[in-house]
């Protein structure tokens, strides 16, 4: 199939977004599929409150359109709901052709965590906006029955893969920091609930990669902990591999793929007992949960580092990008003719 992937978040970017997009697209090329993405780049942009590095398209609809038709697919997945994805689902509705969306950000928390907006009143946008799909994909079992509980329908669980190649164990090389190490991979932001592990009191040094509205603010408040930035490749890379523990203090992910990378790296995973860590981390020999995530951590620093890399090994972009293309609604000959 050649397949439009329409997204609103795309480079520069870097989160879970971006990384599950692009390596689906590169896992579907070898099943025979391509994909074409419809993103921001090239139109007028705005940046997103609070999210300055986010921005949004401005007056998308000609342009996504024009597109679309240039690019007649034989499928279209709208990945996002912004304003790519929503005139891409115009576009499909527009000339009754099937679409699938995915679901791949807590929106509703999110927002509750910036301003008192009820869960309830986004949740009922987002219903609107995924009710036309043939299926929605979700990242999780966890995640399907949380939506299901909300209202949405046709839900199908489209997982990830990790780059096993480039996030792999290392010779742990010396760090100028006293060790445990504790490391957190993400956007440094309030709904990453980053205080929860930067205010724990425990030996060894807290580091900290990825960039957001929050950093500044943090580091201040944590002048013990190590901020690094944004990283990526062979940097990011090595920065997992030289970690002791990988610590995931998000309470709202759907899935983390940060925390299969940490696995990927050989390195043990802690985190709470909710929605992304528990489809995740489904052994407890590669990762501790808990309500306590001082006890999570001091629990997965005594883990096997050998068994994290051979359970990472078992989650492939493969499986993912097939479960993704099974999801798919192929436009029918008789309705693109029409």
């Amino acid at each position: 199939m050649r397949v439009a992937l329409a997204t609103d978040a795309w480079a520069p970017q870097i989160n879970g977004v971006v990384r599950s997009l692009t390596e689906t697209a590169a896992a579907l090329g070898p099943l025979g599929h391509s994909v074409e993405f419809i993103t921001p780049e090239g139109l007028p942009s705005w940046p997103l409150p609070t999210y300055p590095d986010i921005r949004l398209a401005i007056g998308a609809g000609a342009a996504v359109a024009e597109r679309l038709d240039r690019l007649a697919p034989d499928a279209l997945h709208i990945a996002t709901e912004g304003p790519i994805g929503h005139a891409a689902r115009r576009w499909a509705m527009a000339r009754r052709l099937p679409f699938t969306t995915s679901y791949h950000t807590r929106y509703p928390e999110y927002v509750r965590a910036r301003a008192p907006v009820p869960e309830a009143l986004t949740y009922a946008w987002l219903r609107h906006f995924h009710g036309p799909a043939s299926r929605t994909l979700v990242p999780t079992e966890t995640m399907r029955r949380e939506l299901a509980s909300w209202g949405f329908r046709n839900l199908s669980v489209w997982s990830r893969g990790v780059d096993s190649r480039l996030f792999r164990p290392r010779d742990l090389e010396p760090v100028a920091w006293p060790r445990p190490l504790m490391l957190s991979v993400g956007r440094v932001a309030v709904e990453k609930n980053l205080e929860a592990f930067l205010s724990l009191d425990l030996p060894g040094t807290k580091v900290v990669v990825g960039d957001g509205p929050q950093r500044a603010a943090l580091e201040q408040r944590h002048p013990e902990a190590v901020f690094l930035g944004s990283r990526t490749g062979e940097a990011l890379a090595e920065i997992y591999a030289s970690a002791d523990v990988f610590v995931f203090p998000s309470l709202t992910d759907t899935y983390g793929n940060v925390m299969q990378e940490a696995l990927a790296s050989g390195v043990p995973v802690a985190a709470f007992p909710v929605a992304g860590p528990l489809d995740v981390i489904t052994d407890p020999a590669v990762g501790a949960l808990d309500a306590d995530l001082a006890v999570a951590i001091r629990r997965a620093l005594t883990l096997d580092r050998a068994a994290c890399r051979a359970f990472a090994l078992t989650r492939s972009w493969e499986a993912a990008a097939r479960q993704f293309a099974s999801a798919l609604a192929p436009f029918a000959s008789v309705a693109r003719a029409a």
